[in-house]
């Protein structure tokens, strides 16, 4: 059915407004647009909100260098911080379109922002360059509960805390693998959630974002 009512019928017919906010809703909102990474992290509670801030600046000369991978997603100088703000951008517009078709959601945007703004939080430190300029993991990073270390520690020493269900999705925000259970869930709802983010920048927008000709807009703040 069209949008296009006459005014007559439009402003009694309870389901073309219901259309029309819809509408509104799903086309016309802010969360269908990009937004900077700095405008996502106000976005983020208090008090982590002011630690991401204080991590962000404390660490930007690294992040802007730093490879969201060896290959297989944001495989370039920056691509870190498009990851980042991939995922942060992907949860804006996820979390409002599940609100929009009415599920309850046992977490908050914040949350989920949270936990994507930090979930690759050691791989600015994670590569170093061989002689023959080739990019490789170093040391300690080579295995999980190494790269999990080095997370704890980076989290500890800019005084981040964490609820129970945040840690939770930091944990499996890439899936149970070894963890996984047939008897019980292992991932909570935020990390499934923040999983998907993950994934839809890493495995189906994986050369994205562009800079001038992406087709996500991109709202400046």
């Amino acid at each position: 059915m069209p949008l296009a009512r006459s005014k007559e019928t439009a402003v009694n017919d309870p389901r073309f407004l219901e259309r029309l906010r819809l509408f509104i809703l799903q086309y016309l909102h802010p969360a269908t647009h990009r937004l900077e990474i700095r405008a996502l992290i106000e976005l983020i509670d208090e008090p982590n909100r002011s630690r991401c801030r204080a991590f962000l600046e404390e660490h930007l000369d690294r992040l802007r260098l730093a490879y969201g991978s060896t290959y297989n997603h944001q495989a370039w100088e920056g691509g870190y911080l498009d990851h980042v703000s991939e995922v942060m951008n992907f949860a804006r517009f996820l979390h409002h379109a599940l609100r929009i078709i009415g599920r309850p959601l046992p977490f908050t945007l914040s949350d989920a922002l949270l936990v994507l703004f930090l979930h690759d939080a050691e791989k600015p430190w994670k590569y170093e360059r061989t002689p023959d300029g080739k990019r490789v993991v170093s040391g300690r990073f080579t295995t999980k509960a190494g790269q999990h270390a080095f997370r704890t520690e980076l989290f500890a020493k800019h005084g981040f805390t964490f609820t129970d269900a945040q840690q939770n999705a930091l944990k499996y925000v890439e899936g149970e693998m070894q963890d996984y259970r047939g008897d019980r869930r292992v991932m909570n709802e935020l990390a499934a959630f923040c999983h998907m983010c993950d994934m839809f920048s890493a495995r189906l927008f994986h050369s994205y974002p562009r800079d001038v000709t992406d087709e996500w807009p991109l709202t400046r703040l």
